[in-house]
């Protein structure tokens, strides 16, 4: 028996959204905690998982209070050191009118980079079915040889390994860096959750069945879902192709958390039916399921702590129905 089903290491952070403007006519921006990898955990914790955090906050009244949040949606985290010199990291997020977000990372140094490999605890990982990681624990040298190290951890003792890109091109010193640390995650990941940007980025492509394919000829990947934004989503296993559409009847305010919402509900469905006999009614009923949650999280300001509750999820596929 597994103490754990999802162990993921990453970023913990503040997301400041913008929430509307004050008296004085000043912008208003709400303190969100978030941090893809924990999304993904919050959102398995809605769907009754069991989960563990791995990571680094300042200890400081923001990873004071993201470690609270952490634990009240929870997530274990044992796993989670807080640094006494360097502060929490910081994002602010401009909010587009159709929800699309740009980013503004405060974060050199932020405390999520200075998790060493000495700081991982094994038993932690060994303890989980499922590892899950991305790529912002790869920018920089003593985070990546954690990452690194958790992932041989996980890959060692039989683990699944889940990977997300959640490619943030400002926070690379070069896109030539940034692509390294994906082909690493290729490499090593039985999951792949990769949103159409990032296969493009990657492939050159923007013929998505021909991008996995280009992929598939350089890594084994037994699972790819991509995730097409308005055009819904897509799940590559083996020679099958299974794809659903998008929820578009809700109000979409932004959609941070879209894709770690999704990934969770993908999870949710492979810890439920393994991954060596996937059917595509059991991917295309993942998709779905996913693409309703994902949805869903762009009525909200944030995700960690506001992830759709199951019931949610299914009432907006039945009123779809």
């Amino acid at each position: 028996m597994k103490k754990y089903d999802v162990v993921a290491l990453g970023e913990l952070l503040v997301d400041f959204t913008e929430n509307g403007t004050s008296a004085q006519g000043n912008p208003i921006l709400e303190a969100n905690p978030g941090g893809a990898p924990c999304n993904v955990l919050a959102m398995l914790n809605k769907l009754g998982r069991k989960t563990a955090f791995i990571g680094k906050v300042g200890d400081d009244p923001l990873g004071h209070m993201l470690k609270t949040v952490a634990v009240q949606c929870g997530i274990d985290v044992t796993n989670l050191l807080m640094d006494s010199e360097i502060h929490t990291t910081l994002t602010f997020v401009h909010t587009f009118p159709d929800g699309e977000r740009e980013f503004s990372f405060y974060r050199n140094p932020g405390a999520d980079m200075l998790l060493r490999q000495d700081e991982v605890q094994e038993g932690i990982i060994k303890a989980a079915k499922i590892f899950h990681f991305g790529t912002l624990s790869m920018t920089h040298e003593g985070v990546r040889e954690a990452t690194h190290h958790a992932v041989d951890i996980a890959k060692e003792n039989g683990l699944l390994v889940s990977f997300d890109p959640n490619l943030r091109e400002p926070l690379w010193n070069s896109l030539e860096n940034a692509k390294k640390a994906i082909a690493y995650g290729l490499s090593k990941c039985d999951i792949l959750k990769i949103s159409d940007n990032e296969l493009e980025f990657m492939t050159g492509t923007t013929d998505y069945t021909k991008g996995v394919r280009l992929l598939r000829e350089s890594y084994d990947l037994p699972l790819v879902f991509v995730t097409l934004g308005k055009e819904g989503s897509r799940a590559y296993y083996h020679d099958i192709m299974v794809e659903a559409k998008p929820f578009m009847n809700v109000h979409t305010i932004e959609k941070t958390g879209a894709g770690d919402t999704f990934t969770g509900c993908v999870l949710h469905f492979i810890l439920d039916y393994g991954l060596e006999h996937l059917t595509e009614e059991v991917l295309w009923r993942a998709l779905l399921f996913a693409n309703a949650g994902a949805a869903l999280i762009t009525t909200k300001k944030g995700a960690l702590k506001v992830m759709p509750e199951q019931a949610e999820i299914e009432a907006l596929i039945c009123s779809e129905q």
